[in-house]
């Protein structure tokens, strides 16, 4: 019912002209997100996220995780630099900053925020950075992510 009320709210700001409150409507609700460590923002696992944001119409939550007793990160260049590639090409994003565990950091995300229609990282080996590798609850967990993870990988490496 909520999705019909959506659509014809949608419609009728669609019919007043104001395309983008119709397009806002519309997608509300649908979310990727980009998990990355922080400094270090893969080209091919950022253009993944970004392209599939923009052709399924969602928002996109770069969650950036720097290491456990570092500062959150926030004079990142690279975040910045994407964050203004994000704002020139109108990719609706949200940067949500953390520390600690990447592999960690995704699991808390995602089983916090309901929207999340899947979650996109660089490589497998970058989830485990700075996570205790004895921790076999987080290896637990991490079977029963709330969404699908696509992990994006140069094929050289694979």
């Amino acid at each position: 019912m909520k999705k019909m009320e959506d659509v014809l709210a949608a419609t009728s700001f669609a019919e007043e002209g104001e395309s983008d409150a119709a397009r806002s409507i519309l997608t509300e609700g649908r979310r990727v997100l980009l998990a990355l460590k922080e400094g270090r923002i893969d080209v091919k696992t950022l253009r993944y996220a970004v392209n599939t944001s923009k052709r399924i119409g969602a928002t996109l939550d770069i969650l950036s995780v720097a290491p456990a007793g570092k500062q959150d990160g926030a004079d990142d260049p690279l975040i910045k630099v994407l964050q203004s590639e994000l704002s020139a090409e109108g990719v609706p994003y949200r940067l949500i900053r953390q520390t600690g565990c990447l592999k960690q950091a995704v699991i808390d995300y995602t089983n916090r925020e309901k929207d999340i229609l899947f979650a996109v990282v660089e490589s497998q080996k970058s989830l485990d950075v700075d996570c205790n590798d004895r921790d076999t609850r987080l290896s637990e967990l991490w079977q029963q992510l709330k969404c699908p993870l696509v992990v994006v990988m140069d094929g050289a490496r694979a």
